[in-house]
């Protein structure tokens, strides 16, 4: 066979090494920043309200090779073996909201999801384009604001606005029309993930910050295939940490635990309300305006994360 122009082409082995050799001088960061870049921005517009992490969960799984799903949820890679524990450890789940029922106007009320309440997070709500996630798919809405026009001068008081406060406007005009969209009373609801690149290097997204973490952590895991450590995505932290006390007591006792998450502020704790964990490390990734619709990740600073975790992971003896 000829290529074009009359020359024979050039034999794909040829390329696959002239690539290798090119790429492999390089340390880890340049190799592989587009692709942990695309997938913090996969894994920010992804939802994973707490006690619904089912999808996050899916997609971790399909993208760390020998890992498994445990009985709560849990998505764990666990080599086995003796010797010293060590645990790598990265929440799953945020915050949100779910329907509270499907008025006969087509409007839906609205309830908080299981776990503890964080001061404002309601707030952020009020005008807010929502995303609910029904049966049929993602569909996109909007909560409606109060009309002041109605109310100034009346001396009437609007309290604060809480989710109860909360009417979400699907476009439907009755009940059945949203259900025929497959919306159903705890159907998940929560802002509308549409990631945000901006400025250098610059990420925004509802909990980014731990979507980012997480991304770091899993691309670590990847790169570092042998490792003796454990690496686990948990489920339901904001609910009593079920995940992590699950994963403590089926593949632990831990020498030592490492707990990697997003955070305004970059701290490190020991000490465990789990004995099984063993000593604790906090390992944060800086946040900006954490806890708002745009909070917001440096992709230089996930990573550095990586690069960290990697070095972690490849120190497990």
């Amino acid at each position: 066979m000829r290529g074009t122009g009359g020359r024979p082409p050039v034999p794909l082995a040829f390329l696959l090494t002239l690539l290798l050799l090119l790429t492999s001088g390089l340390p880890v960061s340049a190799q592989s920043s587009a692709g942990l870049g695309g997938l913090v921005q996969r894994l920010a517009g992804m939802t994973a309200v707490t006690g619904y992490e089912q999808r996050m969960a899916d997609s971790i799984l399909a993208l760390l090779p020998g890992a498994t799903r445990d009985r709560a949820g849990n998505v764990v890679r666990d080599p086995g073996g003796k010797g010293r524990r060590v645990l790598l450890v990265c929440p799953l789940d945020e915050p949100g909201w779910v329907v509270g029922s499907l008025r006969s106007d087509g409007y839906l009320t609205l309830r908080r999801s299981p776990g503890r309440a964080i001061p404002g997070r309601d707030a952020q709500l009020q005008g807010a384009r929502i995303d609910v996630h029904s049966r049929r798919g993602v569909l996109p809405g909007v909560v409606a604001v109060r009309s002041i026009h109605l109310t100034r001068g009346r001396g009437t008081s609007l309290g604060e606005f809480t989710s109860d406060s909360a009417y979400v406007d699907l476009g439907a005009s009755t009940a059945a029309e949203a259900e025929s969209l497959g919306v159903r009373v705890l159907s998940v609801v929560t802002l509308a993930k549409r990631p945000h690149r901006y400025g250098a290097d610059l990420l925004a997204a509802p909990s980014t910050g731990r979507r980012a973490a997480c991304a770091a952590l899993l691309e670590a895991a990847r790169a570092v295939g042998s490792s003796r450590a454990v690496v686990g995505f948990v489920v339901e932290q904001e609910l009593s940490e079920r995940g992590l006390t699950t994963v403590a007591n089926r593949a632990g006792p831990f020498a030592q635990t490492f707990f990697v998450d997003g955070s305004s502020t970059v701290s490190t704790s020991t000490g465990a309300t789990n004995p099984a964990l063993g000593q604790v490390t906090r390992i944060t990734l800086p946040v900006r305006y954490p806890g708002t619709p745009v909070e917001t990740v440096s992709m230089a600073e996930v990573a550095r994360l990586r690069d960290d975790l990697i070095e972690r992971l490849r120190g497990v003896k």
